[in-house]
């Protein structure tokens, strides 16, 4: 597999010109990757309008994964959530309405989109109870009923899969339903990049999907920021036409040549020895799950290279037991009140498996059942909306402290990253409900709607 960005930036290093261009550092600096740090030079090709060697990069990709055309991203899936959206509605199939019906645990980009491309949002929620912020279980039988309840088919469904707890769903019978509605399936995989070098590939290209963007850095060896705009081989004729037009919206027109360049390599590694790397990690995660299971440990979700433990099984709180890994030389990815995620790769070595197991089996020991294992977040039930969500961004806004919250219309959502799934969502009256998942996730401040903002809002009425 050939790497003609890598190439490219490798050979004008070599060269040794005169760089009378951006950036300022000229190639010099005290990280030691400034040289490979480039802008649209000549040869260098433009990653909206590409037709040289990022053109040729991408291409690779998309036979890599599967797909009809795949985009190359430097601002993450959250760039690429928002092109996808934009892409759903404004291509939307015969028939349809500019209408998404999105599983209930959204990263908070995707509340971004419905403000900027102003789109309706018709929430599924989840199908079991007392589930997880994170978490929105959608069966196809269930996706079945919400879209013979509609009066007019949406142009999309959306859902998030792998979700942060490594929860996965039918994706294939999703879209089948999806499909016989005329609605597009899109998908946030933004931690499931990997998928597609398992033993049995999972990726969402395979299974039916029309548009799906990887956090390609989440899981694969690509620099922070580096992500994928998939659209898939069945999908609807003319969404790869405008698939740059869409990202462009959204993005820099400077993007970082760096993490092009770590997406370009990376496909070297997909074609060769990822495969491998991938496989030997899952191996070794599964080691470790069924090693933590015999011990007492409970665990959640379904994807291969993550484990995710129910911290009040062995009596923990999850901001408790990832600050006892820490002693023990473990950083998890992410903490709540129930769950430590803990995300490996293909170069997660046997050595750091093995201190997670070596940790948490101490844990266990050590904690004790402070708490009873039946412990559940509250439930967050459909709260009243308002407004829309892009009438609500816009309008006036000022931040209240949580508990004074009560009543008042949700704004821009206030959530940390991790996980920035929101609890309110922009023009929702935020709830009792809210308020107290508000308490249980630690939220302090939120930005609600001045009142004023509730009668008028710059933008105007809808």
């Amino acid at each position: 597999m050939d790497t003609p960005i890598a190439d490219f930036l490798r050979d004008y290093q070599r060269e040794g010109m005169a760089r009378l261009h951006m950036p300022g550092h000229k190639g010099f600096g005290p990280m030691g990757c400034e040289a490979w740090d480039l802008t649209e030079i000549k040869g260098a090709d433009s990653l909206y309008e590409a037709d040289g060697i990022i053109a040729q990069s991408e291409a690779n990709a998309a036979a890599l994964f599967g797909s009809r055309r795949t985009f190359y991203s430097t601002e993450g899936s959250s760039q690429c959530v928002k092109a996808m959206l934009y892409l759903a509605v404004t291509c939307r199939p015969r028939g349809t309405a500019p209408v998404v019906l999105a599983a209930r645990n959204v990263h908070k980009s995707f509340v971004q989109a419905a403000a900027l491309v102003d789109f309706q949002v018709e929430w599924l929620w989840p199908e079991e109870e007392n589930t997880s912020l994170c978490a929105c279980p959608i069966t196809p039988q269930g996706l079945e009923r919400a879209l013979s309840a509609l009066d007019k088919p949406p142009c999309a469904v959306y859902v998030t899969s792998p979700d942060y707890l490594g929860n996965m769903l039918e994706l294939r019978a999703l879209a089948d339903t999806a499909h016989r509605h005329g609605a597009l399936l899109l998908v946030d995989n933004a931690h499931g990049a990997y998928l597609g070098l398992l033993p049995k590939p999972l990726h969402p290209m395979g299974l039916g999907v029309d548009l799906c963007c990887d956090s390609a850095h989440k899981t694969l060896p690509v620099l922070t920021g580096g992500a994928y705009l998939h659209v898939g081989r069945n999908a609807p004729e003319g969404l790869e036409d405008k698939g740059k037009q869409a990202l462009a919206l959204f993005g820099s027109t400077s993007p970082s040549y760096l993490i092009l360049a770590s997406l370009d390599g990376c496909n070297k590694g997909l074609a060769e020895d990822l495969r491998r790397g991938v496989s030997d990690a899952v191996e070794g995660v599964l080691r470790l799950k069924k090693e933590l299971e015999k011990n007492g440990w409970r665990l959640v979700g379904q994807e291969p290279l993550k484990v995710t433990v129910e911290a009040p099984s062995r009596g923990w709180t999850g901001p408790e037991l990832a600050d006892f890994l820490r002693v023990g030389g473990v950083e998890c990815e992410y903490a709540d009140p129930d769950h430590v995620v803990l995300m490996a790769s293909a170069h997660t070595g046997r050595e750091d498996l093995r201190r997670v197991g070596d940790a948490l089996l101490t844990a266990g020991e050590r904690g004790g059942p402070r708490r009873g294992p039946g412990r559940t977040p509250p439930a967050l039930t459909p709260p009243p909306r308002a407004m829309s969500i892009r009438r609500a961004v816009f309008a006036p806004s000022e931040t209240v402290a949580a508990e004074e919250s009560l009543g008042r219309v949700c704004a821009s959502p206030t959530v940390s990253c991790p996980p920035a799934v929101p609890i309110a969502v922009s023009g929702e009256v935020i709830t009792p409900e809210a308020l107290e998942l508000f308490r249980y996730y630690g939220v302090r401040r939120v930005d609600v709607v001045c009142r004023d903002g509730e009668k008028k809002s710059p933008i105007g009425e809808e």
